[in-house]
């Protein structure tokens, strides 16, 4: 029952050494004994949810701003060298036009997420933000922009901007490099997470379970650079293949080593707040109620306008209409009911990070 104990530890105490990591997400499925240790594992990080969030699950409302990028992430259906892609961007007008349909469903954060696109200059997205803030001042807003400088990050928080979300991808040199060509480091990445948890952002990370070349050393890597790094939020979602990029012949991630991530992850770091993604939901069709069900507490519905939405193709069957949609909030409403949840219309920030402005 050694498995069941480090459950047990890593319940009680949110850590596990590197070894006692490795040696869970490697047996967690171990026939010999009748105990279903998955099941106790999913148990306990429900439970770690609802005791710091109760039943309550938060809606993002999800504006995705240009599919242009300057990058070629070897992964990604939007790098710069896929030329078979019809490339967009929202206008200021666009995003308030999308904010005002999220607020008046009900959303109070609005999650602006684009590919490194360098039309969009510190004054241009300042002026998106602020205008926002002006709109909504009700309103949290989050930014998915990539990597800047510290002094743009700065300016950002100061015109309003809220949570920044830039996930490192693996926390691991060598799998980083398999990943990205030679101009992006992960030094920088981590660089540029320090760097907004320094100026105040309420940041989030996060990464791909299943992508090409990953092994279990790898993804015991990145459950402890969360949590050295703890982050007020994670994603994590399985690696979907791209048609247009090197990689899709490759196998996408899986469910269960997923669902695995964000449990073990939920445990680590009981007050981050944790989608399921849409990824997960791209991937199977109950993906995003199971997400739920092992501790995730973030939904973010697709507020982009509709004619934009198939273009931020990120990889291949992206999920961007029914539950995913913002049209289909009733439905979801219903569905999240249905596990037993609760939809909560509030900002929904951190826990950690409300405690700490009350002081």
């Amino acid at each position: 029952m050694y498995i069941k104990s480090l459950i047990d530890k890593l319940s009680k105490e949110s850590h596990l050494t590197h070894d006692e990591m490795l040696y869970l997400i490697q047996n967690i499925d171990n026939k010999e004994s009748d105990f279903n240790y998955r099941y106790h594992l999913y148990k306990k990080s429900y439970n770690v949810r609802i005791k710091n969030y109760g039943n309550k699950i938060y809606l993002r409302g999800l504006i995705e701003l240009s599919n242009y990028c300057k990058n070629d992430c070897y992964y990604c259906g939007i790098r710069c060298s896929n030329k078979s892609i019809e490339r967009y961007r929202l206008s200021l007008d666009d995003v308030l036009e999308c904010c005002e349909i999220g607020y008046n469903i009900g959303y109070r954060t609005f999650v602006l997420q684009s590919g490194e696109d360098m039309y969009y200059t510190d004054d241009k997205m300042c002026e998106i933000i602020l205008a926002i803030k002006e709109n909504y001042p009700d309103c949290a807003i989050t930014l998915s922009l990539g990597e800047k400088s510290y002094d743009t990050y700065k300016k950002y928080f100061q015109a309003g901007a809220d949570r920044y979300l830039l996930r490192h991808e693996t926390a691991t040199t060598s799998h980083y490099e398999k990943l990205h060509p030679l101009n992006l480091k992960l030094d920088n990445r981590k660089s540029c997470l320090k760097n907004l948890k320094d100026i105040g952002f309420q940041v989030g990370a996060g990464f791909m379970v299943g992508s090409p070349f990953q092994t279990d050393e790898n993804l015991v890597n990145d459950l402890l650079y969360l949590k050295d790094l703890n982050p007020h939020m994670v994603g994590i979602g399985p690696f979907i293949p791209h048609h247009d990029t090197i990689f899709k012949d490759y196998n996408a991630g899986s469910l269960s080593k997923s669902l695995l991530m964000l449990a073990i992850t939920r445990l680590l770091l009981p007050s981050t707040l944790l989608p399921a993604t849409t990824a997960l939901a791209s991937i199977d069709d109950s993906g995003r109620n199971l997400g739920l069900l092992v501790g995730c507490n973030v939904i973010m519905p697709n507020l982009s306008p509709k004619e934009s939405r198939s273009k931020y193709s990120l990889y291949d069957n992206k999920l961007s209409s029914g539950k995913e949609a913002c049209e289909y909030h009733k439905e979801l409403e219903n569905t999240v009911k249905s596990l037993g949840l609760e939809i909560d219309y509030s900002r929904g920030d951190n826990i950690n990070w409300r405690r700490l402005k009350c002081l």
